[in-house]
């Protein structure tokens, strides 16, 4: 009697610790696949184990480094059109800058009521020094405000870059296919009735 006992549990614990390890390898092998590689953990990571980039992390990735959102998005192509943009508008931000200091210069060197100390620098070559003091006072204030306003558009540029990647990140999930058309089925089926048998009828999908 205490031998069949002695079985019968050894017997249940061989069962159970083999469906335990069944059980087990099965989850490990639907988590994890066998060729599941230290670079597939990595992209995981970085992705969070979705296919699509964190928007929110795009759109702090490019407001670090302007780019860095397109690329995480997969759009490489977009990144000369950043630098060519931003690259643009800094390079004649600095000429409208450097003209605003020449003429702001001459004005002041050449205005009998100010002292030819050279202040704000010499007069540069190009104007001459007989030239009219209004014409000088209005090329300083057009340099300076068309300075100003590019200002303006590096700012913009700069968050339209961002703006472009976060927006492209929400809505890369979206199904742009181009298979968007709605279809009807029909199909015959059997319609259950309380206290009574079942009758035949027809059932209508619609999928979008």
């Amino acid at each position: 009697m205490t031998r069949s006992i002695s079985l019968g549990l050894l017997l249940g614990v061989l069962l159970v610790s083999n469906g335990f390890s069944q059980s087990y390898y099965y989850s490990a092998q639907k988590f994890v696949p066998q060729n599941y590689s230290l670079k597939d953990a990595f992209k995981d990571t970085m992705n969070n184990g979705s296919d699509f980039p964190d928007p929110k992390k795009v759109l702090r990735r490019s407001l670090i480094i302007p780019g860095w959102g397109q690329v995480t998005n997969k759009q490489i192509w977009k990144v000369p059109i950043v630098y060519g943009m931003l690259g643009g508008l800094t390079y004649y931000s600095v000429y409208l800058h450097v003209k605003y200091h020449d003429y702001r210069a001459a004005f002041y060197n050449l205005n009998p009521d100010t002292p030819n100390d050279n202040r704000f620098g010499s007069t540069p070559d190009y104007i001459p020094e007989n030239s009219n003091l209004s014409a000088l006072r209005q090329n300083r204030n057009y340099f300076r405000n068309r300075r100003d306003l590019v200002y303006v558009f590096i700012g913009l540029a700069y968050a339209l870059n961002a703006i472009d990647a976060y927006v492209f990140a929400h809505l890369r999930p979206f199904d742009v296919s181009d298979d968007l058309s709605m279809k009807v089925s029909m199909k015959p089926d059997v319609m259950a009735i309380a206290y009574a048998p079942p009758a035949p009828s027809i059932s209508l999908s619609i999928n979008f």
